[in-house]
């Protein structure tokens, strides 16, 4: 390895900067080498479109793969929730480091926990995902809501929310924490009421195939367990053929005793966006010991769910 600088590529965001600045900084620690970030603009972030319109799938990645196969960038970081579930060949992701609090939270007018809001709430989210599992869980507790769906930035989101024009907005916790701006949370929302996206909380590290020294330095940073459950989650999405605009969540999470982690469960749900369908099952079994082992866990959860009907609940499905 060499001292020249090392180029990442990263969406311009306030959220993407900070989370591919936190990634230079350990990448820096472990190559030697200075790491400068390099903006690029996807057809994500320019879109006004809803992302349930614009296909969700890759509108947040293409630009940054484009910019690694024509060496305009060494690395790239993506949220791993955006990345579509089939991986280019040419390109591979060398890190999944340890992942971020993947829960779902709410920013509400003063200070209010979801099931404290008042009849009638409108709350803001662009995602089917989470419109789906709030109605359900509302129509399941006697809760009035309305799901209202928005775009943008967090600044833009949480300001519905102080001008008034909301009552309260979903957001990422794991989003939230990386700007520093954890604190402005009202409530977390359990993973029992909200699965998150899969892959939510979660960074991948990728670079192109054939750099065979970065992809070894890059895997320092990766974590086996946030990987291994990360690749169920996705392997779950793909075999319901589904892309990240879909109204699929899904977590695999570890159960330890003590300090020795013996299992994972893998939960998934699907649901239609005003919640009065739902299928929603779980998996625990050994943790996975390979990506392949990962891979068949998620699958295998995928077509119990597809028995009992998700195919159905899914409106248009990713071709």
């Amino acid at each position: 390895m060499t001292d020249k600088t090392l180029r990442l590529g990263t969406r311009r965001s306030r959220l993407a900067m900070a989370q591919s600045g936190q990634v230079a900084e350990a990448v820096s620690q472990v190559t030697g080498r200075p790491v400068e970030l390099v903006e690029i603009t996807t057809y994500g972030d320019t879109s006004r479109e809803q992302l349930a319109q614009i296909g969700g799938t890759g509108v947040f990645v293409t630009a940054l793969r484009d910019a690694l196969l024509k060496g305009e960038v060494d690395f790239a970081v993506h949220s791993l929730k955006d990345l579509p579930t089939t991986q280019p060949d040419d390109l591979v992701v060398a890190a999944v480091p340890v992942r971020e609090d993947p829960r779902d939270v709410i920013v509400a007018r003063d200070a209010l926990k979801f099931t404290d809001l008042p009849s009638g709430a409108r709350i803001g989210t662009g995602s089917p995902r989470r419109m789906a599992q709030l109605n359900a869980y509302a129509r399941s507790h006697g809760l009035d809501i309305a799901t209202v769906p928005i775009r943008g930035n967090v600044d833009t989101r949480i300001g519905f929310v102080r001008s008034g024009e909301l009552d309260a907005v979903v957001l990422a916790a794991a989003g939230l924490n990386r700007i520093g701006r954890g604190d402005e949370v009202t409530d977390f929302l359990s993973v029992d009421t909200v699965l998150p996206a899969p892959g939510q909380g979660a960074l991948a590290i990728e670079c192109t195939a054939g750099n065979a020294d970065l992809i070894a330095a890059l895997a320092e940073l990766d974590d086996p367990f946030t990987r291994i459950a990360v690749t169920a989650e996705r392997s779950l999405l793909a075999a319901l053929e589904a892309g990240c605009s879909a109204p699929v969540g899904a977590l695999a999470d570890l159960l330890a005793d003590g300090q020795i982690v013996k299992e994972m469960r893998l939960r998934g749900v699907v649901g239609t966006t005003d919640g009065t369908r739902m299928v929603q099952l779980s998996t625990t079994g050994p943790v996975p010991e390979t990506h392949d082992g990962a891979m068949a866990l998620g699958r295998e959860l995928a077509a119990e769910m597809l028995a009992q009907g998700a195919a159905g609940l899914m409106g248009e499905r990713a071709h």
